[in-house]
């Protein structure tokens, strides 16, 4: 936050220097706004230091609830993997049977931020004992506080014989930059083994600010609803269809 009011206030000095193409009234009034801009940026960054001590405040607030919660999930068989595949955008990462096989192993998912919020946060998957990898937990770690954000995830352990949706490709390869992407977006093991530019990662966004906000409502999603949205529209529109044809002829 600090960095981005230095950079705007650099900027606006060296418009200032400019302003001496202007006669002396309206460099005069250039001059008093620039300085009430420093002020509303000073008031900015005051505002963004309780915003942000209000967020911990509530996310303490919120930690018991979500505990509560997960254990309640934990109940449930299959939960996560079901409310993932019902997620529009993040069941796309499951496009191999195989894959889709491995979710059914997930026990728990967790997103936490960091104590330094503004630091980054991260995302754990616990898996069951599984014929895919050895590790019990996955985690993918988004460290945005650094002048160069980067993220970092767990090695995963492969049991022989087995690698799912990875690529060979040199990662500082920028040519092998947008196959990574687009493979990214089709495989749960890419994306997750993939941490070139966090701010670019909208799987990660719909993890955070949007599953894991309430994981509940995709859980619930009816059994057959596209079915039921798509195929009984069609016949509604083909009734439609057959009714307005028969129309047409009475009509003729």
């Amino acid at each position: 936050m600090s960095g981005e009011s230095s950079a705007k206030k650099l900027k606006r000095m060296s418009e200032s220097d400019r302003t001496t193409e202007y006669d002396h009234a309206t460099q005069k009034v250039l001059e008093d706004i620039d300085a009430i801009q420093n002020q509303l940026d000073s008031i900015n960054e005051k505002a963004s230091e309780e915003i942000l001590q209000i967020e911990i405040k509530y996310n303490r607030l919120k930690k018991p609830h979500l505990e509560k919660r997960g254990q309640l999930i934990g109940n449930i068989p299959n939960f996560w993997a079901t409310a993932i595949m019902n997620h529009p955008d993040i069941s796309n990462l499951f496009s191999s049977q195989e894959e889709e096989d491995c979710l059914q192993h997930v026990s728990k998912i967790e997103v936490n931020d960091f104590d330094d919020i503004h630091s980054g946060f991260y995302i754990k998957f616990y898996f069951d004992e599984n014929p895919y990898f050895d590790n019990p937990v996955l985690t993918k770690e988004y460290l945005l506080g650094n002048d160069t954000p980067t993220s970092k995830s767990t090695p995963i352990n492969w049991k022989e014989g087995v690698q799912l949706g990875q690529t060979n490709q040199d990662p500082t390869n920028k040519t092998n930059r947008k196959r990574r992407l687009e493979a990214a977006r089709t495989s749960f093991f890419t994306w997750f083994s993939d941490n070139v530019d966090p701010f670019s990662d909208n799987i990660a966004e719909d993890f955070k600010d949007d599953l894991w906000v309430n994981p509940i409502q995709y859980f619930l999603v009816a059994d057959g609803q596209e079915e039921e949205n798509g195929v009984e529209g069609e016949e509604e529109s083909s009734s439609d269809n057959g009714e307005n044809e028969e129309s047409g002829e009475t009509g003729n």
